[in-house]
């Protein structure tokens, strides 16, 4: 394909404009965006696929006049697909293959954030996030130790659980379930553990969203476990500098000098080469259901 080259078929998808640079600072064009998908779609779709999305659009590139959509529209490729969820009227978007994923990135897509259910059980939630968001100057080890109590109030409990980087400076502790309870019991018990650490440890954690009190702690984010709610996908970039990418990885991985901004589409292919085995491959084999507090 030459430079100029207005268009290239990558997995079968039609893919316009694979020059168009979509994060500056790096010079990742369109078409590198889309071999990304292609490189990560086997470790993402499990966690990704059959899910409705909302999704971040960056047409121009990234930063620049981004918007949120959850619904059909003009122009949605056929890679695409609808459900509708009962109680909302319009249906959302899901994908089910590595031809969905590139078709996102063809609609400018730099962000896809599933739902925490299936589009076959919309109502029922298979999985448990905790989303810990540091205050601005807060140390990422800070992070990282707040994860690692995550997990152990969970094990204590009987929940095997999995994490990831957000793309930010936060990391999501992830638990999955065997569908069956609905989102009222999912959220009671993630505010339920969430508020126990912010009584414990209110020099630390708090689980008020407002950034006003957010002063030298982390908020947990237990909002994240209700209808509609979303949280980034595994494998997805974000439309921020660095092209950084929400990465999964192994609970041993995490220490005080881990730096989340080391995971971008750029270095991602050296990481997955390097890996032993999936971080997450055991997550869809997990068998367990939210217990009492």
């Amino acid at each position: 394909m030459s430079e100029k080259s207005s268009e290239t078929i990558i997995a079968g998808v039609r893919l316009s404009s694979p020059d168009k640079v979509l994060y500056p600072d790096q010079g990742i064009t369109k078409q590198q965006l889309a071999e990304h998908y292609v490189t990560v779609a086997d470790l993402m779709l499990p966690h990704v696929a059959s899910r409705p999305l909302t999704m971040v659009r960056c047409p121009i590139g990234q930063e620049k006049k981004c918007f949120y959509q959850r619904h059909a529209g003009s122009g949605v490729p056929e890679q695409l697909h609808e459900v509708k969820v009962p109680g909302f009227d319009d249906p959302y978007l899901y994908v089910k293959d590595v031809q969905g994923l590139v078709a996102m990135v063809q609609m400018g897509v730099l962000e896809m954030h599933p739902w925490g259910v299936t589009v076959e059980r919309p109502d029922k939630p298979d999985r448990i996030i905790f989303d810990l968001d540091p205050d601005e100057g807060l140390d990422f080890a800070n992070v990282v130790r707040a994860a690692l109590e995550v997990r152990e109030r969970l094990k204590a409990r009987g929940l095997i659980s999995f994490v990831k980087t957000t793309g930010g400076k936060g990391l999501h502790v992830v638990a999955p379930l065997d569908p069956g309870p609905d989102w009222r019991e999912v959220k009671a018990f993630a505010k339920g553990l969430s508020n126990e650490m912010a009584e414990d440890a209110p020099e630390r954690f708090l689980t008020r969203i407002s950034k006003a009190e957010r002063s030298g702690r982390i908020f947990i984010d237990y909002l994240r476990n209700d209808a509609t709610s979303t949280a980034v996908g595994p494998y997805s970039t974000r439309s921020r500098p660095g092209a950084p990418v929400a990465t999964p990885l192994e609970w041993e991985e995490l220490d005080k000098k881990l730096d989340p901004a080391n995971f971008t589409v750029e270095t991602l292919p050296s990481r997955l080469a390097a890996l032993k085995r999936d971080p997450w491959a055991e997550m869809l084999k997990v068998r367990q259901s939210v217990p009492a507090l």
